[in-house]
């Protein structure tokens, strides 16, 4: 269980530096570009990706350009969730998008729906209706009106991603790793080229701290996905046990990060959906 720790801790530490960013008046746009610079070194270093075997014919180039496109722009997007809706609700939101590649195994790929995993589906939407802050804003809340937009953006935005990564699995004539390290070249090449754009446009300008930042970024991002796929090698017979572990650990560590740390408001209605998506993560997990 060291690695499913770790992999947590990984992932609140993505989002406790996306909180901290505009405190210390970081370019999100370059970090979250440069972030991607240190995982596609980090893949090499650690995965040894087969590039010398890699084959573009065999290859899913439309599944790696879409997911090239879509990793950076929901980053981009969870960095504006975590500074208007606050860690604890876009934790809950990027968490729950679970649903989503669920929905469309049952959809898309036939797979059977048990009453037990009904359940834990409405359980949920009920919990990601609890969690979206409703309030709008006031003298003495930090949470804006249109929070609830960034936060369905993540949650359908996570989704999607999960879901092309599944097709990207499915490809086994290339090794996982070998696709993640070339969805991660896509990443950086789209995400530097739009910097450039920036920078020639004068609307940014390319400095040590935002590099700095960004590559203490991509080091957490990295080690959670490390930790995370160590966790499933050394507890094969438990995935179940890794997935419910994980999901509820980054709830759970998020929800105090927030609460103690940036002394985050939540509605009673906002604590019962933390509250559900625990409850809705377990039920999915035992069905």
């Amino acid at each position: 269980m060291l690695y499913v720790f770790l992999s947590i801790c990984c992932s609140v530490i993505v989002s406790i530096l996306l909180k901290l960013a505009r405190r210390y008046q970081i370019d999100i746009f370059q970090a979250i570009t440069w972030n991607y610079s240190m995982a596609i070194l980090l893949t090499w270093l650690f995965f040894k990706p087969q590039v010398q075997t890699f084959s573009f014919s065999q290859a899913p180039l439309g599944i790696y350009i879409a997911v090239g496109i879509l990793l950076p722009l929901i980053f981009w997007i969870m960095a504006a969730s975590v500074r208007v809706a606050g860690i604890v609700r876009t934790d809950v939101a990027q968490r729950l998008s679970l649903f989503i590649p669920l929905l469309a195994s049952f959809l898309l790929f036939g797979d059977h729906l048990n009453t037990l995993k009904a359940i834990g589906i409405i359980i949920g939407f009920a919990a990601i209706l609890c969690s979206i802050p409703w309030q709008k804003q006031t003298a003495n809340r930090k949470v804006l009106s249109n929070a609830w937009i960034y936060l369905l953006i993540v949650f359908f935005g996570f989704g999607a991603i999960d879901i092309l990564f599944k097709k990207v699995a499915a490809f086994t004539a290339i090794p996982y790793t070998t696709s993640l390290f070339f969805i991660y070249l896509l990443a950086f090449a789209i995400s530097f080229i739009s910097l450039l754009v920036k920078v020639f446009t004068k609307q940014s300008r390319i400095k040590w701290p935002h590099l700095m930042f960004g590559w203490i970024l991509g080091v957490a991002n990295f080690g959670n996905i490390l930790f995370y796929l160590k966790a499933h090698t050394a507890l094969s017979k438990s995935p179940s046990t890794v997935f419910s572990a994980m999901n509820i650990g980054v709830i759970a560590l998020g929800t105090l990060v927030g609460l103690v740390v940036f002394n985050e408001r939540l509605s009673i209605l906002n604590k019962i959906g933390v509250a559900l998506a625990v409850v809705a993560i377990v039920v999915i997990t035992v069905s």
